[in-house]
């Protein structure tokens, strides 16, 4: 199926892309009113003021790293399977399943339920292999 010319699975991959800037927003959310000197957002050192951060904001910030780290190996299993002239259906399907779990990895990680959090991590890695191997 495309819309636009991109497959299903392209889509996916645009919005993976754009899940470690939700994270990233998420973590500096609620900060932007406030002055340095209160502890809101430093954009002139934005590195800093995220490593200071703790509970959901510093989660939320692994979150993006994790999310970024994700990314490449999706990005590459996406083309792969497109490029081998995979099922286009399955293909799909997979890539909209990964993002949907990388979603919930999100916020279960956000929300500080590890275990949850490392299982979603697992079957989105599986799915991600699979998708290699359409």
């Amino acid at each position: 199926m495309k819309l636009a010319g991109l497959t299903v699975a392209y889509w996916a991959v645009l919005v993976a892309a754009l899940l470690p800037l939700a994270c990233g927003w998420l973590a500096k959310s609620g900060s932007f009113g406030k002055s340095r000197r209160d502890g809101g957002y430093d954009n002139h050192n934005p590195r800093a003021w995220l490593a200071r951060q703790t509970d959901w904001r510093a989660r939320a910030n692994a979150a993006q790293a994790n999310s970024f780290e994700a990314l490449p190996f999706f990005i590459g299993a996406v083309i792969i399977a497109h490029q081998l002239g995979g099922t286009q259906i399955r293909i799909d399907v997979l890539a909209f399943v990964f993002v949907v779990l990388r979603l919930l990895y999100i916020a279960m990680y956000v929300a500080d339920m590890a275990t949850a959090r490392s299982l979603l991590w697992t079957a989105a890695l599986a799915v991600n292999v699979a998708i290699l191997f359409t």
